[in-house]
């Protein structure tokens, strides 16, 4: 079973050259891509969020597989929603689902938390708009696409338990990615203090620090539960630092500074 595009054409451009060049344009030349753990990048339109995205991926050798963590914003589906097999038919070529993987993860699953569900996937955006970025870099890349809707952390650490399980059953490298933006449609002053709360919990690993801040401050944080989970299962694996890579607002590209969104990109290794 094939997927096709959900959002080609409006939040990216849906021609494979004119996608490609688009990429190109995000990408930072850096001396040497680095093996990493995790990224943490922004899932709006490409005249927004790509430039975040662009210089979280520019960092990070890409592996084969990549595991893509992405928020529920249209509430179908599974609560946790795994895609297990076929295709994604992208502007630049089809992405295979790497099954291998995708099983040991639903095998590791305790109580069936993580469930095989492709109905939450197919009008999502916030998974697709990662994708072009990793096939650029990686033209051979393959996928776990996860669709999460809001969850209870204990369940949170459980869904970074069946990751880190099935990673090291599947017994190759494999990339995290959790898909967020970050404050939505509040003014530049009030997104960034709001933010720099959430970074920090992001960047000293602390997934229940970061889960409880969002909730207390009200953070409009999308992808809080993709996010917190890609933690818990790092730190799970070993990971021991965060590195903001870059933070941007909308207001930064349209120079309307009243109501923005916030886009924040990590490495985790």
């Amino acid at each position: 079973m094939s997927r096709t595009p959900a959002v080609a054409n409006m939040f990216y451009r849906g021609d494979r050259g004119r996608l490609k060049e688009q990429i190109d344009s995000f990408l930072r030349p850096v001396p040497k891509p680095k093996k990493v753990m995790a990224a943490i990048s922004p899932h709006a339109g490409y005249m927004y969020s790509g430039g975040v995205a662009g210089a979280v991926f520019s960092q990070i050798e890409v592996p084969g597989a990549v595991v893509i963590l992405g928020p529920n914003h249209r509430g179908v589906g599974a609560a946790v929603a795994l895609e297990a097999s076929g295709t994604w038919d992208m502007p630049l070529g089809p992405v295979s689902i790497n099954e291998d993987l995708a099983g040991s993860v639903l095998k590791a699953s305790l109580n069936h938390k993580i469930k095989e569900d492709s109905r939450a996937h197919a009008m999502e955006h916030s998974i697709e708009v990662q994708i072009p970025f990793l096939q650029v870099l990686r033209p051979d890349v393959t996928i776990v696409p996860i669709c999460v809707s809001h969850v209870a952390f204990h369940d949170c650490e459980e869904i970074a338990r069946a990751l880190v399980q099935g990673v090291r059953d599947y017994g190759k490298e494999v990339l995290l990615v959790a898909s967020t933006d970050m404050t939505h449609y509040e003014s530049q002053e009030s997104a960034r203090s709001k933010d720099r709360l959430a970074i920090e919990r992001i960047l000293d690993l602390d997934p229940k620090g970061l889960y409880d801040t969002v909730a207390e401050h009200g953070i409009s944080m999308c992808g809080v539960i993709p996010t917190t989970i890609v933690l818990a299962a790092s730190k799970e694996l070993g990971a021991s630092e965060a590195e903001l890579v870059h933070y941007a607002t909308s207001g930064d590209v349209t120079g309307d500074y009243a109501q923005v969104v916030g886009y924040a990109g990590f490495v985790v290794y």
